[in-house]
């Protein structure tokens, strides 16, 4: 793990997804914790949630939910949703153009919603939330592997 002893973390969907299908970043999302805490978003789940279209998915995705206590269940505050929006705008203008809005809404709300208690973001979407980054000082962010 590239993250300091001691960090939270805030895992995005797809080290979620790539664990489910592939077995892979196994070390982030089931591995020793040591002291490092891991927090799931309420966007993330949402996320997992719209994608379980079978009972196995949807049962996997209870099992997710159920391994993270409730305190460590996190969902972005009211501000939030406005300090999105002026991001999106400042990164993406009107949107025009774009394929994918609701997919860099959430992104922003899981960035936001990291930074908001002070986790590291593990992304393999890295790039993206390097843009998001920029416009959002003290947001961390690192890929599920080296």
């Amino acid at each position: 793990m590239a993250v300091p002893v001691g960090r939270k973390v805030l895992l995005d969907t797809n080290v979620f997804i790539d664990y489910l299908r592939l077995g892979a970043h196994a070390q982030w999302v089931t591995g020793p914790a040591q002291r490092t805490v891991r927090f799931l978003s309420s966007v993330v789940l949402m996320e997992l949630r719209l994608g379980a279209d079978t009972l196995p998915r949807r049962r996997a995705v209870d099992r997710i939910k159920g391994a993270f206590p409730a305190q460590r269940l996190i969902g972005p505050a009211p501000d939030l949703f406005d300090r999105a929006a002026v991001l999106f705008r400042a990164l993406h203008g009107d949107g025009r153009g774009l394929r994918d809005r609701l997919g860099i809404v959430n992104d922003l709300l899981i960035g936001l919603s990291a930074w908001r208690i002070g986790a590291t973001v593990v992304t393999a979407n890295v790039d993206e939330f390097a843009r998001i980054q920029r416009h959002l000082p003290g947001l961390s962010v690192v890929p599920p592997s080296p």
